[in-house]
């Protein structure tokens, strides 16, 4: 672990030799928002943003991703991961990525998730400004930043980086890096800190305290009282940085002799989710809409924190800003249940 600074002046050039040795992955903007896409040119870069659209799992697991092609001949796999760089990865977005490794390594490793993300050099970036849903102050804020490479934090005049793995100090090279001072890196920690403390919202409670109250609170009313106004589109779910779930579906040619076996995002807020059939029976073991939006909170504050040592939420907020029905807030929802 190594530190460095690099002067605004030079992070151009950098970016440039990033993008000369491999596609670079960063936000840039979108109308009023920001994505994470394939940088075109240095001046698309927006390390200023405040989130994404999209968490920055889709580089690893796009929104659909093809697993197998077959004929009548056999299959093979579709799987080509390519070295690519993922750039500007906030703290907390980090975080969901590490619990995504977790969620794709556990008891079964999936290779089509792992194979593109042992391909990719993962750059994060200090948050420079905050989204109006952002919690990750006070949601996980005690996990630990792992599974990234390098770290670039915006001070005066330029960016403390740091270097986490070997695959961040090969990039060392690619750019004008200089000595970096003990008071830059004392900026940059208290930089890093400020981002933590000023979330524009909070939670009222620690994780245990939280993991406690939900688990108890499986037959409150609250879960009825909010999903009334739940469409059931599951955006709060496509969205979230470690949302996981998956369906698998076949694409056929016309003469159904060759295809493909694919797989998309799925959402277990959408009634059919839940839905299971036979060939004389259809059965939804979440048939309401309370059911489903419990279930959510329940996996993101409770059924998983012995798997991640704390909550399946990062605190991004993505979920608040795509519910069009102004419903799945977790702070919203939790601090009343804390409450209660």
């Amino acid at each position: 672990m190594q530190h460095y600074f690099l002067a605004d002046q030079d992070l151009s050039a950098f970016v440039e030799s990033l993008m000369a040795k491999c596609p670079v992955i960063a936000p840039v903007a979108n109308r009023s928002r920001f994505v994470f896409e394939t940088l075109e040119t240095v001046d698309d870069l927006r390390l200023d943003y405040d989130t994404t659209i999209l968490p920055p799992k889709k580089a690893f697991f796009p929104t659909k991703q093809d697993l197998i092609t077959f004929d009548e001949n056999g299959f093979k796999a579709a799987l080509n991961p390519q070295e690519q760089i993922l750039l500007g990865t906030h703290p907390h977005d980090i975080k969901g990525i590490a619990m995504s490794d977790i969620f794709y390594q556990d008891r079964k490793v999936d290779n089509n998730y792992m194979a593109y993300r042992n391909a990719t050099t993962i750059i994060g970036s200090s948050v420079q400004n905050h989204y109006k849903h952002a919690f990750f102050g006070t949601m996980n804020a005690d996990r630990p930043i792992t599974g990234h490479d390098m770290f670039m934090t915006k001070v005066d005049s330029g960016y403390v980086v740091e270097t986490v793995t070997p695959k961040g100090d090969a990039l060392i090279g690619l750019g004008t890096f200089t000595n970096v001072t003990d008071a830059q890196i004392a900026d940059a920690k208290a930089v890093n800190e400020a981002a933590e403390a000023n979330c524009p919202e909070k939670l009222n409670g620690t994780a245990a305290e939280i993991r406690e109250k939900v688990r108890n609170s499986f037959d409150s009313p609250i879960w009825d009282e909010f999903a009334k106004d739940c469409f059931s589109c599951g955006s709060c779910n496509i969205v979230c940085s470690t949302c996981f779930c998956f369906d698998v579906q076949d694409e056929w040619t016309v003469n159904a002799k060759a295809g493909k076996r694919f797989r998309i995002w799925d959402a277990c807020l959408t009634s059919e989710f839940s839905q299971v059939t036979s060939p004389t029976k259809s059965e939804n073991f979440r048939e309401t809409q309370g059911e489903r939006y419990r279930h959510r909170f329940m996996r993101k504050a409770a059924y998983l924190n012995d798997t991640l040592g704390g909550p399946a939420c990062t605190g991004c907020g993505r979920c608040s800003g795509a519910c069009t029905a102004n419903i799945a807030n977790p702070v919203t929802v939790i601090n009343k249940l804390l409450e209660q």
